[in-house]
């Protein structure tokens, strides 16, 4: 199934002219961080005429990213005060889709790209270094959990119908706040991924929020989706402004 981008539910806001309600200023850039040795594009997205502002890494699911898809929320985004980074991070690995197999293979790599892109970002001049957040889709919620439990730079994570390796387990006391955004009908991702961050959460005393969407699947519609996004928005400006 080709997962569409980590900012999936936060694009469909346009199409209700919110932008409109939020001025929209935003300078947009393609940039390059080297990972592992290889070249890795970034899709770059700031706030114009802003002082230093937090940071927002996203990070894409299964399909890796297509053209323009995403970029409308990343911008609304950084139209409300973040920067905001998109890393291709499938070329650290010269990967175009990720099956189970090839995500086993390739997921330690893509977790060190995620690590060197919070590096790169703090390093911008309008970022501010101790506020990055992560946001991910699917394989990208997992790699934005992972990260989060060894990276302590991150100070938030959204993770869209994610999960944790089982691996990581023992490090989630580690972990910053998180929002958990779910499907009850996930056939990709089983909802009993949430409710395993959910107990595990609440044993280690990690502090998070959870919405899980009855008759959602992988990916949200309707009324379901516009309240991801808003409740997307408001917590990474509780946590990062």
């Amino acid at each position: 199934r080709n997962v569409r981008n980590v900012f999936f539910a936060l694009a469909h806001l346009i199409t209700v002219n919110l932008s409109s309600l939020f001025g929209l200023d935003v300078l947009q850039s393609s940039d390059v961080l080297t990972s592992g040795g290889r070249q890795v594009a970034v899709d770059s997205f700031f706030p114009r005429n802003s002082a230093s502002v937090p940071a927002v890494i996203a990070l894409h699911g299964s399909g890796g990213l297509h053209g323009e898809i995403g970029h409308d929320s990343a911008r609304m985004l950084a139209g409300q005060g973040f920067a905001v980074f998109i890393p291709h991070y499938f070329e650290r690995t010269n990967t175009t889709w990720a099956d189970d197999r090839v995500a086993r293979e390739n997921f330690a790599p893509w977790m060190q790209t995620a690590a060197d892109a919070i590096t790169w970002a703090t390093q911008q001049p309008l970022v501010k270094p101790d506020r990055v957040g992560l946001v991910g889709f699917s394989l990208g919620g997992y790699l934005a959990l992972s990260v989060a439990s060894q990276d302590n730079r991150v100070k938030a994570v959204v993770e869209y119908c994610g999960g944790l390796p089982e691996e990581l387990e023992a490090h989630v006391s580690a972990m910053p706040p998180v929002l958990i955004l779910h499907g009850e009908a996930d056939r990709v991702v089983p909802v009993s991924e949430a409710r395993t961050l959910q107990r595990l959460f609440d044993q280690h005393q990690v502090r998070y929020e959870i919405k899980v969407y009855p008759g959602a699947g992988h990916g949200f519609t309707g009324s379901a989706l516009m309240d991801a996004g808003m409740t997307t928005l408001k917590f990474l400006a509780r946590y990062l402004k």
